[in-house]
């Protein structure tokens, strides 16, 4: 007997073939037929009529943080409301354990750290997580049958060198005892469970006290030998970010990188590939880590985004706009003394100057300040501002932009939400990510979903991408657009047995209609713990979601269950070769 059938569906079933219509039967979590339309004759508890909708294989997102999130959002959401039923977490060299049993003081600079490098929410943490375990597999058992989505987990670089050296973690290198007990504790924390080793070395990634990140301090000896001892175990990877991940890698990081993967013999994923038709030189730049490593027996996979996700800043809290060189010292400043450094015309004229400056690389981009659109206002002054542009703005008042987002900004008390415009909206731009997501070694993800909450929204890349596929850009068939979301990342993660609609399978499933598939604009939302706030974005299409065979969400609204599985390496996943 079956316990479910869904009917006449429209099957993409993630491997790229050509869609058709099949009946498609569950029981005990897995997929037990596939077969043509009226052709099942087993008995069945339930069924639904699907004509006319597409039946996919459940998302699945390689870069997320919801190792904190699904602690009181055990739906992962957005994500699932976005047809998203597997999400790797523990990325960055950013996890909540292992926690040193005699240092109880550990959570809480961990909690600051992630609250400081991953924009969640220092309340949400102390108050939404119980903080109960010290071993990575206790940290797992606390979330097993829990959860409604899937998820598996990297242990983080950082906790074991602060598990492993304390404070000492931060500023010094390891004694050759110190990563002695480290590659122990990376060694027990794969047998429990963990799928590998993320690692930071980004000038971007600070703690709680604004001192670089303990992985930051570690020289390349010590990466190579965990990255040797990821190697050993089944089923395990690696995920790395270095400073030219913004940008362009520098000779040294393509060798530590190729490095890492050859010692380890396991795929390195790294986040994020941005691709802008005015930087041209920088996609072949960044891809040759992936070909320096297949020619050294390795594998390097770059992490795209098919989307813009935009990211709202603002004056008054920390942001990517604290990231110019100079502005972090005038940003980081109390809010009244801010403000009187921002209305000095000398100050703003040289913070121009450092925006506009070969240093700032990347954050160059941030200084087209007639490009933003001015978000949530608080003032009274600043009623009808929502929405339009600081250049139009600008333009009616007689003043530079600069001069008029700060006017703006001080009349809010430095509250207003700003949106930049992305400069990479082009169909130039657009044209090299099409040829880009043909590479061998580029893969969809990056949505860095669980993190930045109250910055940007990531996680509906999913829906946002198929809406675009059937009714914008078209620049992939809808075939190879769902292969792109579920069994491509299913592949590399090693999963066993997900990422496709076939026979045996795991049930998770996205039923979706695609007339109507598509993402709504992000909007803040106050539902965490502590009511911090977070961006939101609603799905349009979604039908229904299933994990493991159980329905977890029904025409946008979650059902309750929770038959999510805590993914565990060698069990559930499986060794992927770098060949």
């Amino acid at each position: 007997m079956l316990d479910h059938l869904i009917r006449s569906a429209t099957l993409v079933d993630g491997t790229g073939a050509p869609a058709r219509v099949a009946d498609i039967g569950l029981r005990d979590g897995r997929i037990a037929v596939v077969a043509p339309p009226g052709t099942v004759t087993a008995p069945t508890a339930t069924g639904e009529d699907a004509t006319g909708l597409v039946l996919a294989p459940g998302f699945v997102d390689p870069h997320t943080h919801y190792d904190a999130q699904l602690f009181w959002d055990p739906y992962a959401t957005p994500s699932m409301n976005h047809g998203v039923t597997t999400v790797a977490g523990g990325n960055c060299g950013f996890t909540l354990a292992p926690l040193h049993p005699g240092r109880p003081a550990d959570a809480d600079y961990t909690r600051r750290m992630m609250a400081r490098v991953e924009g969640m929410s220092l309340a949400a943490l102390e108050q939404g997580a119980p903080w109960t375990w010290h071993t990575f597999g206790e940290y797992l058992g606390a979330l097993d049958g829990r959860i409604a989505v899937n998820a598996g987990f990297m242990v983080g670089h950082c906790a074991l060198r602060r598990h492993v050296m304390g404070p000492a973690a931060i500023g010094g290198s390891a004694t050759p005892e110190q990563l002695d007990a480290m590659l122990a504790l990376l060694h027990t924390s794969m047998d429990e469970g963990a799928w590998g080793l993320s690692t930071t070395r980004s000038t971007t990634h600070s703690d709680g006290d604004g001192a670089p990140v303990a992985s930051r301090h570690a020289d390349p000896g010590e990466l190579i030998a965990l990255c040797r001892a990821v190697g050993e175990h089944e089923g395990t990877q690696l995920e790395a970010i270095v400073a030219g991940c913004l940008d362009r890698f520098a000779d040294d990081e393509i060798d530590l990188l190729v490095a890492m993967t050859r010692a380890a013999g396991r795929p390195l994923n790294w986040n994020v590939l941005t691709i802008d038709s005015a930087v041209p030189e920088r996609v072949p730049r960044q891809l040759l880590a992936s070909g320096r490593a297949r020619a050294a027996g390795g594998r390097i996979v770059a992490l795209t985004m098919p989307i813009l996700v935009p990211m709202n800043m603002s004056l008054g809290t920390f942001c990517a706009l604290n990231l110019i060189p100079g502005w972090g010292e005038i940003l980081g400043l109390p809010v009244p003394e801010r403000i009187r450094r921002l209305n000095d015309p000398q100050v703003r004229a040289g913070m121009l100057r450092r925006a506009a400056s070969p240093e700032a690389g990347i954050f160059r981009r941030l200084a087209d300040f007639a490009g933003y659109v001015i978000g949530d206002t608080y003032d009274p002054g600043n009623a009808g501002l929502t929405g339009r542009t600081v250049g139009d703005i600008a333009a009616e008042r007689g003043q530079d932009p600069f001069h008029c987002l700060v006017a703006i900004c001080v009349r809010d008390g430095l509250r207003t939400v700003l949106w930049p415009m992305p400069p990479d909206d082009d169909p130039a731009s657009w044209e090299l990510r099409r040829r880009t997501w043909e590479h061998e070694d580029v893969l969809l993800g990056g949505s860095d979903a669980g993190a930045h909450l109250d910055r940007m929204c990531g996680a509906p890349y999913t829906t946002r991408f198929l809406g675009d596929c059937l009714r914008g850009r078209g620049l992939v068939p809808l075939e190879r657009a769902v292969r792109m979301l579920s069994d491509d990342p299913a592949r590399l993660l090693g999963l066993r047995e997900r990422g496709r609609i076939t026979e045996g399978y795991h049930a998770d499933l996205v039923l979706f209609d695609p007339e109507r598939i598509d993402a709504g604009p992000a909007t803040l939302v106050h539902d965490l713990p502590g009511d911090s706030p977070r961006l939101d974005a609603a799905a349009a299409g979604i039908v229904s979601v299933r994990v493991n065979g159980v329905e977890t969400l029904r025409d946008g609204r979650v059902t309750g269950a929770v038959p999510g599985t805590v993914l565990r390496s060698g069990r559930d996943t499986r060794t992927v070769p770098t060949r």
